[in-house]
């Protein structure tokens, strides 16, 4: 009896794999890390056969440390880091470059190039975002232009790109040997390509760019059978049935199905997402239009989704590169030895700012120091840029939505800071809430796998799964709030206007 479903997390530093039960419990986890590659200032990549590896590996993982086959999952799911772009020979299986990660800018040139016919905004009434480095489509020119031998390949037809759902799906299901080269709609609409009224790919938009439609993947529903795993795998012959974009995962492991829903994803950057059901919002404030979900036959869910590029990579900045702590829950430990941040404001522009901005010119900065300024004043800081970046998105959901957050679901990695939870109720002066299961994203793709297969009936037996957690209630003075977000946006605008063409 199949009593499990499996759900494959591969994320921006590491790929988890996570059995859950019918109640939405985690049953056993596996997990590695992959090695995070700067070949220069900017740039950012992953090596996809890694990745891959490493698919496998945890895989085993998981199942092992529940004693359990694959006669006992009904399915698999698969969640990702959306925008990293993975292009590879079809008949080798072999990536043509490392995979290109969401957070590089190497691609500003490109961006400004297809920009000088209509500005950033040129295809946003298409497909929901506007021109930047963030998303996939100017990475794969990137690729064809500066990978030797790339462009005949694509023309020919030989190539394949895919963000790395596509990239774990085609290997899960056979590689070479009859693997499914597919997406969902979530990621799709993460490239620039995909029209999000029609669901496929924008003819016209390709041909601007210049990318052959044969290296685009097959776009599919969120939930439903894409294939099955190959006969090499320990889960050989189990249905692959679930691909949402991380974010949009965790929307779903939220139970925030329906129209004004939302959550907040605090990761390696962070994510707002609030669902705006079958109607697509196109924002005025600075977010983007995205897809939620879609359940098989049944109508597209659309979002409105605010995208912020560095947070809890910021604590590992600290770490990595500064040696202020060892581990990165340290943090909150050293920023608990001052009472506040000493009128220190970090704005980590590492990658320009996203959401609500769109600021590719913006750098990182620290202001406000003085001699009183010590270690534990950086690391409240750097939590507090989290909080303030959140609360600068939410205004803009507001304001686009026309309906004010009466309180924020939350999830990821960072939620297990109280001291950053309580400053974000503070600043943003509603409630923060925190679910029992905070591995939102792996359960999302999890939920859309077993809705597939029937392992779950509906969405209100997924609701039913939801349990608060842990609560925190605003209780800072609404005087010292605006104190505090009017030095923090008189921070953000000393990061403009710093890359030039000699500056990267």
């Amino acid at each position: 009896m199949t009593e499990y479903v499996l759900s494959i997390d591969q994320g921006t530093t590491s790929t988890r794999s996570i059995i859950f039960d019918k109640a939405g419990s985690i049953v056993a986890t596996g997990q590695l890390e992959h090695e995070q590659i700067f070949p220069k200032a900017g740039w950012v990549e992953h090596d996809p056969m890694e990745i891959w590896n490493n698919t496998r590996e945890v895989i085993g993982q998981a199942l092992s440390k529940a004693n359990l086959t694959r006669h006992d999952i009904a399915s698999v799911g698969i969640t990702n880091q959306r925008e990293t772009a993975v292009v590879w020979d079809k008949n080798t299986g072999k990536p043509v470059y490392n995979a290109i990660v969401w957070q590089d800018t190497r691609t500003q040139s490109i961006v400004d190039r297809l920009a000088a016919d209509g500005g950033v905004e040129r295809f946003k009434a298409q497909v929901g975002l506007p021109l930047a480095t963030y998303f996939s489509g100017t990475k794969i020119v990137w690729i064809l232009e500066n990978v030797e031998g790339a462009r005949e390949k694509a023309d020919a037809g030989e190539l394949l790109f895919g963000t790395t759902d596509s990239w774990v799906l085609w290997n899960l299901t056979g590689g070479t040997d009859g693997g499914v080269h597919a997406t969902d709609v979530t990621n799709a609409s993460r490239t620039m390509f995909m029209d999000l009224e029609t669901l496929q790919w924008d003819a016209d938009i390709l041909a601007v760019f210049d990318v052959p439609a044969s290296m685009l993947p097959e776009i599919r529903s969120s939930s439903e059978v894409y294939g099955t795993v190959h006969t090499s795998s320990l889960l050989r012959e189990v249905p692959v049935a679930g691909i949402l974009g991380d974010q949009q995962a965790a929307t779903f492991g939220q139970a925030a199905f329906d129209t004004g829903e939302s959550k907040n994803t605090y990761g390696t950057g962070n994510f707002l997402i609030f669902n705006t059901g079958e109607e697509i919002v196109h924002s005025k404030n600075g977010l983007l239009t995205t897809v939620g979900y879609k359940l098989g036959d049944a109508p597209a869910h659309y979002a409105l989704e605010g995208a912020i590029a560095v947070t809890g990579s910021l604590i590992q900045w600290l770490r990595d590169n500064l040696g202020l702590i060892k581990s990165a829950d340290e943090v909150e430990a050293l920023a608990n030895t001052v009472d506040d941040n000493g009128g220190a404001y970090f704005v980590p522009a590492f990658s320009g700012l996203f959401a609500p901005y769109w600021r590719p010119d913006a750098r990182g900065a620290l202001v406000g120091l003085t001699r009183f300024v010590n270690k534990g004043h950086i690391a409240r800081a750097a939590l507090e840029a989290t909080a303030f970046q959140t609360r600068e998105v939410l205004d803009a959901v507001n304001a686009d939505s026309g309906v004010d957050c009466v309180e924020l679901k939350v999830d990821g990695g960072m939620t297990v800071n109280n001291t950053l939870m309580q400053f974000q109720a503070d600043i943003l002066g509603v409630p923060v809430v925190r679910p029992v299961v905070a591995e939102t994203t792996a359960l999302g793709a999890a939920y859309a796998a077993g809705l597939a297969v029937g392992f779950w009936s509906n969405l209100d037996e997924l609701r039913q799964n939801w349990q608060e957690d842990s609560r925190w209630t605003p209780n800072m003075e609404d005087s010292e709030r605006d104190r505090q977000m009017r030095n923090w946006k008189k921070a953000v605008t000393k990061t403009f206007d710093w890359v030039d063409d000699d500056v990267n």
